[in-house]
This record gives C-alpha cells, structure tokens and sequence, in this order.
C-alpha cells in the first residue's frame, strides 16, 4: 500500500497515518493501515477555512487546498484504493439579512409654482416584514452633488410639497423608501424641475343651475358659490347695472378658487342681473348671475258672475295688480253651495280669465272664488263674487217616445234539424230539434208518419225553441223514422230522423 500523509486539522500539527481522528459532529471514516508519515511543520489553518472540495490530480503528491489542508493523491493503476480523510467542520451559515425595501414608483411632479412643487409617487412593489417606515425626499441643485433630505422625519405620504425654492432655480429629486432594514434604491426625477410660475389665464365656472335664472323666495337667503381659475392669483369684482355692490345688504368672500355671494334675507329689490369678471393684468373673463327674488302674487280683480242658465254659470275676472314678481302661471276656481258652506276646486291651473263652471245640482244656491297663482304658489287671499247663482228647477213636460210597430208574425222554420241516431237496446236516447216562428208553433212527433200521442214510453219537450224527444229503454221495434212537426197559422214545417235500435 501506498503512503498517504494526513490531513492537518486547524491549529494543529499533522499526525501519524494509522491514529483514526474523528470529524467534530461526525462518524469516523474507516481507514487502511498504512506506512506513517513524515511529520512536517504545517502552517495554521485559518480558524473558518473555505468550503472548497478537493480536485483530484494525476500526480501522487498531496495537493495543499486555500485552507492549508492537503489532498490525498489518485492510487495509481493496481495499487489498493485509500479511503479520503473526512472533511474539516463546515461553519455554521450566517442567518440572512432581511432585504430593504424596493424603489418607489411612479415618481412624477404634480404642479410647480413660483417658490415650491408637489410630487407624487406610488409605494414600493416590496416593503419587507417590518413595513415602510417612510419615505425621505432629498434635492440637489443642477449642478451640483451636493444631495440634501428636506423632511427630517421619514412620513407615509405618496404626495409632498417642497417649498421655500427661488424662482428660475433648476432643482434635482429624489424619493427613498426607509424601513427597519436599510433604505430602497432611490427614484430619480430624469429631468430637473425648473421653478417658475406656470401662467394660466383666467377663467370662471359658472354651475350649470346659475346659467339660468336663480329664483328665490322672500326672506331666503342667497348663498352661492362660483369657481374660477387662474394664475397668478386673479382680481375678482361684482357689479350690478355697472355699479359696485351695496355692501350693506351682499356679502362677497373670496379666495384664491372661488368667489362667494351672500345675502342673509333677500328682498324684492335684489333681484337683477349681477356681472362678476375676473382679470389678471390685461386678460379677464366674465359671467352673468341673473337672480330673481319672488313672493306670492295678489288676488284676482272685478271677479263678476256673468251669467246662470240651466246648470251652469259662467265667470269673469281680470289679473292681480301684484303678480309677485313672477308670471301668473294661472287661476284656482272653487265653489260653496249655501246648505254645506264648505269650498271645493271646480278648476286648476285656469290659464283665461274666465270660465264656465257646470253640472251644479237644482235647487241649491252657490258662491264663487278665484286664486291667482305663480311659481311660489297660491295667493294669500282670493277674489269672491258679489252675487250668488241659485239653480232653479226647470218645467219640462214628458213626452214618450213613439215606437213603431212591427209585424213579428213569422211562420215555423226548423233551425236545427233532427240528425239520424243509432242506440243500444235498453239505454235511453234523445232526438233534438230547433224551431221558430210566431205565434209560437205546435210540436207534433211521428213515428213512421204515425202520431205519437200520451204514450209513456215517449217524454217530448220545448223550451225557447228547443225540441227534444226522450225514447224511454227503446226495444227493437221502436227504431223507424222519426218526425217533429210544427204548425201556428201562418203554415207549417217538418223534419225527420231514422233512429236504429241494436
């Protein structure tokens, strides 16, 4: 056998061959006995070697690992294998460190004024177990390295304004995602922001329900709220007919959106048209609020009752002096008979100013009034009529009507003819037939042209026209040719059946 020189463990020297060493936490490889080997000075391991497996040579000579330790050379051809001396301890790995989170997305600037810009981004694809901390924003001026964090404490925002900036500055920004577990790979703007104010020329929003006419009632109030848009900041004004405001009855606020008109309890007098423009420096827009203040109109004049006949009377009237500062949209008429006192609506919504009222009951005497009518509704009082219409009872003379007279004589005529029958010995059977004529016709049956007369055996009826024969449990010998005759005054008619008995 081959000699083989043993391995070094760390911090140690080597050995003789045949002693069998034992790997920490593992079972002792077997080994051959074989010649000792010379003892040489190795130099000490390192106290964690390199994991690193040994690559076997076609040379005999050990081979010296990164390590320091050797190994065992390749038994030439008819020599006896020698089993490899068992591996040094492997090291126990190192528990990983959790990643930090990943880059923000999404970065983007929102708006940019004169002195500051917002920005808005999107949260990490990957946030790690602990979650985000924050995010942290950091800015260089174009030119330089020089990167500054303008929020001392990361927060959770996805928008943040950065301000106090100089105008015509050209500003580079960065957003970094901070957790428990490091910082994320900063998300760079690709371009600079240049600070400058972005101009924007003025415009006003009018809400649709204002392009209209704004109606209210008396005593309401009037709030309304109008935006706009602009920059810089845009002078707003009012007027009404060209005049300024009174500032003692409307109240206008504004802000850098919006402008506000209030008026704590509108009156008649504010209605009209208000102009609201809206400038910067030579560029403005205008709008108009067209607002009208009502109340509810007068009642009708000179309401007359100009006419009675029969059932019916007829009304006249002219419009309120006060219509309530909007247009009449029509008339309320209501009726009072004396007996009940009581008021009922004969007419709604009448748009003339006069009216028939009809179907009034005899006998009772009635009283008329009238409502005006405008879109805050009914007025406070109505217009009655000075006079009263009593409905008196009519003379009339009844007089039948003559009916003409006609000849309902008719002679008999069968509507319905006897059908041929065929029956089974013992069970009943019936013969039917329809006949008319006036006077109502005599029914006379035959059997084989012989009057059937009170015989029990035979049962024969009429009713409105209709004629039956009942034959009674018929026998053999009652089949034959059966006849219904029917004769009045006026002449006479037959018609006749075979009947067969099996």
């Amino acid at each position: 056998p081959a000699k083989k020189p043993a391995p070094a463990a760390a911090k140690k020297k080597a050995v003789p061959a045949p002693k069998k060493e034992a790997a920490p936490k593992e079972e002792a490889a077997p080994k051959e006995e074989a010649a000792p080997a010379p003892v040489t000075e190795e130099p000490p391991a390192p106290e964690q070697p390199l994991e690193q497996p040994p690559a076997p040579t076609d040379e005999s000579a050990p081979v010296p690992t990164e390590a320091g330790s050797e190994v065992a050379p390749v038994p030439a051809e008819g020599s006896p294998a020698v089993p490899a001396e068992p591996p040094a301890p492997e090291p126990k790995p190192e528990k990983p460190k959790e990643e930090p989170p990943s880059c923000p997305l999404s970065l983007a600037v929102e708006e940019v004024s004169e002195n500051s810009f917002t920005l808005t981004w999107k949260a990490p694809e990957q946030t790690g177990r602990a979650g985000l901390d924050g995010y942290v924003v950091e800015i260089c001026k174009d030119g330089s390295s020089d990167w500054k964090a303008v929020n001392q404490e990361p927060f959770l925002s996805t928008r943040y304004t950065i301000p106090n900036l100089s105008s015509g500055d050209k500003i580079h920004v960065r957003v970094v995602a901070v957790s428990a577990s490091g910082a994320s790979v900063p998300a760079t703007l690709e371009q600079p922001v240049l600070i400058r104010e972005i101009l924007q020329l003025p415009k006003i929003r009018m809400p649709r329900h204002l392009r209209e006419t704004y109606i209210r009632r008396v005593g309401d109030a009037v709030n309304i709220m109008i935006p706009f848009q602009g920059k810089p900041q845009p002078e707003v004004s009012w007027t009404k007919g060209g005049q300024p405001l009174d500032t003692n009855r409307i109240n206008i606020r504004n802000t850098a959106r919006d402008t506000i008109f209030y008026i704590r309890q509108a009156q008649r007098g504010d209605s009209g048209k208000y102009e609201l423009t809206v400038h910067i420096n030579g560029a403005e827009d205008k709008a108009t609020l067209d607002i009208q203040v009502v109340e509810p109109p007068g009642p009708p004049q000179n309401l007359k009752l100009v006419d009675v006949w029969g059932f019916n009377v007829a009304l006249e009237w002219t419009p309120p002096v006060d219509n309530g500062n909007s247009e009449i949209k029509g008339y309320r008429v209501q009726k009072s008979d004396k007996k009940s006192g009581k008021w009922f609506t004969v007419l709604e919504r009448c748009t003339r100013t006069s009216c028939t009222i009809s179907d009034l009951i005899i006998g009772n005497t009635y009283s008329f009034r009238v409502f005006s009518e405008n879109v805050c509704g009914l007025s406070d009082s109505a217009a009655v009529a000075s006079g009263v219409a009593s409905i008196e009872k009519t003379k009339t003379t009844y007089q039948p009507e003559k009916i003409p007279q006609r000849d309902m004589m008719e002679p008999p005529k069968f509507t319905q003819p006897l059908t041929d029958r065929a029956t089974t010995r013992g069970y009943s059977t019936h013969l039917f037939c329809s006949v008319r004529g006036f006077p109502q016709p005599k029914i006379i049956w035959l059997k084989n042209q012989m009057e059937i007369r009170e015989d029990p055996k035979y049962i024969a009826l009429i009713d409105q026209g209709v004629c039956s024969l009942e034959i009674r449990k018929p026998g053999p010998f009652d089949g034959g040719v059966y006849t219904c005759k029917a004769v009045n005054p006026l002449g006479e008619a037959s018609v006749d059946c075979r009947l067969d008995v099996k």
